[in-house]
């Protein structure tokens, strides 16, 4: 199964492909889609929405893990990454991409088996999983790494239901 994990955002979107088969994972690729801060917001969406086409048209893949979003402080920031996650979540529609959606706190569970876990842990045991030499930089790609093994290890339910029909969106 080859997911996508997606971490949001409008300066940067943070990409990991991954394949899940047998409980073994095989990193196909990862990066970051980034915008320049000068250009005007709704081009920087576009920008967005084009570089997310073209990294989902390249590998294919059968589902997206994308984090939910949660903010606390700043309302504006929520919105515009509201906006981009939007676009990002529209471009994976069109392809007939089944999306799934985890929280922070899900993510981190998953991944290091504690939820409480602090950034630089889950990065570490992302790594480690995956068996790449370092972690991946910047730190929003190491995210959607980490979000696309949350997804791999949820697959035994919900996901599977879905991929096969069962519960399409």
């Amino acid at each position: 199964m080859r997911i996508i994990g997606i971490d949001p955002g409008y300066a940067i979107v943070g990409f990991g492909v991954i394949e899940y088969e047998r409980r073994q994972f095989t990193v196909i690729d990862y990066g970051a889609i980034t915008t320049d801060a000068e250009t005007e917001f709704n081009t920087r969406l576009l920008e967005i929405y084009n570089d997310t086409c073209e990294v989902l048209d390249r590998f294919k893949p059968e589902a997206m893990a994308i984090e939910r979003l949660y903010f606390t402080t700043n309302a504006t920031t929520a919105i515009a990454v509201a906006e981009a996650r939007g676009i990002v979540l529209l471009a994976a529609r069109q392809r007939n991409i089944e999306i799934f959606e985890y929280t922070p706190l899900q993510v981190k569970s998953s991944v290091t088996g504690y939820g409480k876990a602090v950034k630089k842990q889950v990065q570490e045991l992302t790594k480690n999983i995956l068996k790449l030499p370092a972690i991946p930089k910047p730190d929003d790609t190491a995210d959607a790494l980490a979000i696309a093994v949350c997804c791999a290890h949820s697959s035994g339910s919900a996901m599977n239901s879905a991929l096969k029909g069962d519960n399409r969106h």
